[in-house]
């Protein structure tokens, strides 16, 4: 972990942190914020394929959410990412996706990375391809839902699929093992 990040501890949801990472998520105000209900069953259903930072006296401060693929389970699917404000800027974010696709790839034998992003959004973007970056991946990108897709109720941009893989670690090149 980076030496910025000494003091903070990464590991695995569980229930109790529901609340604060739907929390995160809307003070993040670019998420698309899902139910409160929603985090909570993620904390408890996906707690081994997401991960969340936590703060010295144990708050969440930053989170990844995902799942394996049920049609490719060599295939991480990262749903969200956060950081709360006053952690940004450290590289956290990064140092969560790191360590979520080692522990994965270990456990699971994942060999790539899914996520999607809206145009526009260059946090992600950048989070995203310096990701494949550091573990020497291709990326590949196509529009996954279209506009159209979405409910007419509300405007919704497209939803870009970030393909990235296979993928290996900067410590070990021949893959990522645990």
């Amino acid at each position: 972990m980076s030496a910025v990040l000494t003091d903070l501890q990464i590991d695995r949801p569980v229930v109790a942190d529901g609340a604060e990472l739907w929390r995160i998520a809307r003070d993040s105000k670019v998420l698309d914020l899902n139910s409160s209900y929603s985090y909570l069953l993620w904390c408890r259903d996906f707690a081994a394929t997401s991960a969340v930072a936590r703060d010295p006296e144990g708050i969440p401060v930053g989170f990844v959410t995902g799942y394996v693929r049920p049609d490719l389970p060599h295939t991480l699917l990262v749903w969200q990412v956060a950081v709360d404000s006053g952690h940004q800027g450290r590289g956290l974010a990064g140092t969560l996706l790191d360590g979520l696709t080692r522990r994965v790839a270990g456990e699971q034998g994942i060999t790539a990375v899914e996520t999607t992003i809206t145009p526009g959004n260059t946090a992600s973007e950048r989070l995203f391809t310096s990701f494949a970056e550091r573990h020497d991946a291709p990326v590949e990108r196509e529009v996954l839902f279209d506009t159209g897709q979405f409910p007419k109720d509300g405007s919704h941009d497209p939803e870009v699929l970030y393909r990235i893989g296979p993928l290996s670690s900067p410590d070990d090149p021949s893959g990522l093992s645990g």
